[in-house]
């Protein structure tokens, strides 16, 4: 399992650590250390600039997995927003975004992803601010517990304003990693959706700068905290995210089972959010107490979900539908197939094959990336299938979720973290696998996207929370017909990632 870039939602509403030229900060998941955080803020010619390096090492099934972000803003003293960097590196390629802001007053923005660049402009949003306006207006709107207001942050990476909701807890005595005790102000955040559901957690000092997070990532508890470099540099512990993200199933998924329908029984530990949606192929039912009945079968509600977004159909940084090489592939695919169907059908074959080498080591690729390297996991497998979809016309979308393995990591019969491909056919959404060969009713759906990371990682935060009760043979719930997407055998003890 990869899906780090969740940590990037955090950093963007992290202002910077203190006055001081360079500060660090520990990382941990689940209290172990897995990597550290190095803050430079300094001020020059009347700007503030804000730099900041995030590290992140952790393994996939014993396989290691390095992450590195780098975030920096400048900003006016009073902090208006003057220029932004953002760096990911989750893949054997760096992706970029820079912006600048024009003598008109627009920003002039450059975005790189899977080796393909691209400029436009950019009207800033109002009230957004970077790290240093957002410092300021925590410390103008005071520290009285109680006290509740609005952030608009901005994330350099999607160039999107996150709405955030603040609210101050009350000051609190927090015991820092080099066994300082110092008084703090509690602070909690949230983004201002509805169904958001996750908090982040900061403590600040009183001109506003955090010391301390808490926030919830692909299923575990991320803390950073400040201390001395040496603290922060020190040996990371192995955490494999693949193992931990696991999901025992309550009984052996046989072939026969998951090729027809199934009724799951599955409970969400600690309140929350409903994790699960609802699809053309899966049915949700709250019956109280946070559990839940999941239904998945293959045309389970015929044409009963919306129908296609823009997004669904257009190209973005991450699924380059519109790119020349990804065009030619999908054309060299499907060859004379005469239906959509038909030809979702060749895509998913030909990819099956294609992506050639397991990459565990991978991150998060874009198409443009796995086309090249022909290497990844489930979600390059979506992404460029994703991709491949759009360029012929189909519209398609990345589905995240979890699926059965029946050998997996040193694990047997467990659900893990996957994701797929939902193509717009016939008026309903239908589901094509080709990092499995083949979807069925061991497909658990909790959450669609454009195929831009952000999505996966958002859908996987409740991972540690689901518990399956109960999987039972759904065939006398409704009578269904033939799997969409029939060709090649069902999944035996392939790892599903």
């Amino acid at each position: 399992m990869r899906r780090l870039l969740a940590v990037l939602a955090v950093l963007c509403a992290i202002p910077a650590v203190s006055m001081a030229e360079e500060r660090w900060m520990t990382v941990l998941l689940d209290g172990r250390k897995v990597g550290s955080l190095q803050i430079d803020r300094q001020m020059e010619s009347g700007k503030v600039v804000t730099w900041q390096v995030l590290d992140f090492r952790m393994t996939r099934s014993r396989t290691p997995l390095a992450l590195r972000t780098e975030l920096r803003s400048t900003e006016s003293e009073a902090g208006a927003p003057l220029a932004f960097y953002a760096s990911t590196r989750m893949s054997s390629q760096e992706n970029l975004a820079t912006g600048e802001v024009r003598d008109d007053g627009l920003f002039q923005v450059a975005n790189t992803v899977g080796g393909q660049s691209k400029i436009n402009l950019l009207i800033w949003p109002t009230g957004a601010t970077l790290a240093e306006g957002q410092r300021l207006a925590m410390v103008a709107r005071g520290f009285k517990p109680g006290t509740t207001y609005r952030l608009r942050n901005f994330d350099s990476v999607r160039q999107q304003v996150a709405n955030v909701d603040v609210e101050v807890v009350g000051d609190e005595v927090v015991v820092m990693p080099d066994e300082q005790r110092e008084t703090l102000h509690h602070l909690r955040e949230s983004i201002a959706n509805p169904g958001a559901g996750h908090a982040v957690d900061i403590w600040v000092d009183d001109n506003g700068f955090i010391r301390r997070s808490l926030a919830p990532l692909l299923g575990f508890r991320l803390e950073m905290a400040e201390c001395s470099a040496a603290c922060a540099q020190a040996p990371n512990q192995d955490i494999d995210l693949l193992r931990a993200a696991m999901i025992s199933s309550p009984r052996p998924m046989v072939a026969a089972l998951r090729v027809a329908p199934v009724r799951y029984t599955m409970t969400v530990r600690g309140g929350g959010p409903n994790p699960f949606i609802d699809t053309d192929e899966q049915v949700v039912r709250p019956i109280g107490d946070g559990v839940y009945i999941v239904d998945v079968g293959f045309a389970m509600r015929h044409g009963d979900e919306a129908g296609p977004l823009p997004e669904d159909t257009e190209p973005n940084a991450w699924v380059q539908s519109e790119s020349p090489e990804v065009i030619a592939l999908a054309k060299r695919a499907v060859g004379n197939a005469q239906t959509d169907l038909q030809r979702m059908r060749r895509l998913r074959s030909f990819l099956s094959d294609y992506i050639d080498a397991k990459g565990l080591d991978v991150g998060y690729a874009s198409a443009l990336e796995t086309v090249a390297t022909r290497k990844g996991d489930c979600t390059e497998h979506a992404v460029l299938l994703t991709a491949m979809a759009r360029s012929l016309g189909i519209p398609a979308r990345v589905v995240t979720g979890i699926v059965y393995a029946e050998r997996l990591g040193g694990a047997t019969r467990v659900f893990v973290p996957h994701a797929w491909t939902q193509a717009w056919i016939d008026n309903r959404w239908i589901s094509f696998d080709s990092a499995q060969r083949r979807f069925d009713s061991s497909h658990i759906a909790l959450g669609t996207g454009s195929g831009e990371p952000w999505r996966f990682f958002s859908a996987m935060n409740a991972l540690n929370k689901i518990r399956i009760d109960r999987a039972m043979p759904g065939s006398n719930l409704m009578d269904m017909p033939a799997p969409s997407d029939a060709s090649g055998p069902p999944p035996g003890g392939r790892g599903a990632p």
